[in-house]
């Protein structure tokens, strides 16, 4: 996005930037640049109405509009003005690049807080369309239209790069991925996790249930980085499944230039970085490799000997490749 990394591993969005403190403790154990937490669009309306519940009381209730939404208040302990004062105030503290996030579903208010967040000082901002079309009369194109929608009126309305974090349920990802280039977008994140519901069989209840990513789900954004590098003039970030300096290395290799990372450092500490930035050196220098930049994208689909590694071939190799064990009675 025209940032300038000291190196290749990003701390993307998670409760390790809701503090002051946590950003530090980031930039000090090395993350190359941090994500902040997602402002959420209910939390932006919830402070809306608010407001015009405060300025017309007594001529009507909003007790309803406002047990529509889930309680935002605990997701993060301060609303949009105390996550603008964030992003200032990270930026006066720390020299790596801050980046706003923003989730949600609709242009709406996503167009004035993302003039808020540039004016607060951040570096970049990355667009977090969390959208599940559980109407089944959405149509793909209608699901398309939202993305290209909100990309193109926040494009508009601020100057700082832009980058947009990907749903991997796209019927033609790559299409997609183009035509959000297309409208301006500096940079593509793969892929958004979408977090399932459970059924809780005591209560009879649907319950959120958070399961961090595990370093297996680094290939399907592996696949489509790799695919897409060298098609498409855009940076290309890594998200899903990144926990060890391998999995950096193959981010990179596949064509990425960074690889963002939440889970692992919610597990164990954001003291990994400073580990897997040792190993990734260490890893270098066995293998003479002189720069990071050399790495990027030398094992992508447009580099590799055989591209179809990374197409329905390699599906084919994996199902003749299986031997079933014998089961001894």
């Amino acid at each position: 996005m025209g940032l300038r990394l000291k190196n290749p591993v990003v701390a993307s969005a998670s409760p390790l930037s809701n503090t002051l403190d946590g950003i530090r403790r980031l930039e000090d154990a090395g993350a190359a640049a941090v994500v902040m937490y997602s402002l959420f669009e209910e939390q932006i309306y919830l402070e809306s109405m608010a407001l015009s519940d405060h300025l017309d009381r007594g001529t009507y209730s909003t007790a309803e509009a406002f047990g529509y939404f889930p309680e935002m208040r605990g997701y993060n302990g301060v609303g949009p003005e105390g996550y603008l004062k964030l992003v200032h105030d990270a930026k006066m503290s720390v020299r790596i690049p801050v980046i706003g996030s923003l989730n949600g579903t609709t242009p709406g208010g996503w167009i004035e807080y993302a003039r808020l967040i540039e004016e607060a000082g951040a570096d970049a901002l990355e667009l977090n369309v969390y959208f599940i079309p559980a109407n089944p009369y959405v149509t793909g194109g209608a699901v398309e239209g939202l993305y290209l929608d909100i990309l193109r009126d926040v494009k508009s309305s601020v100057s700082i790069p832009v980058a947009l974090k990907l749903s991997p349920y796209f019927s033609s990802v790559g299409d997609m991925a183009r035509r959000l280039v297309d409208e301006g977008a500096d940079a593509l994140v793969f892929f958004n996790r979408f977090y399932q519901p459970d059924i809780n069989l005591e209560t009879l209840e649907v319950e959120p249930r958070l399961v961090l990513s595990r370093s297996h789900e680094l290939r399907l954004p592996l696949c489509w980085v790799a695919i897409l590098y060298g098609e498409l003039l855009t940076d290309f970030a890594i998200t899903s499944g990144v926990h060890t300096f391998e999995d950096v290395l193959k981010s990179l290799m596949a064509g990425a230039s960074a690889a963002m990372m939440a889970s692992e450092l919610l597990q164990n500490g954001v003291e990994r970085i400073k580990v897997i930035l040792t190993e990734i050196k260490e890893w270098m220098e066995r293998n003479e490799y002189v720069s990071v930049k050399q790495m990027i994208g030398s094992m992508s689909r447009s580099n590799v000997a055989d591209p179809t590694a990374f197409e329905r071939a390699n599906y084919m190799k994996m199902l003749a490749s299986y031997r079933k064990t014998e089961v001894r009675g």
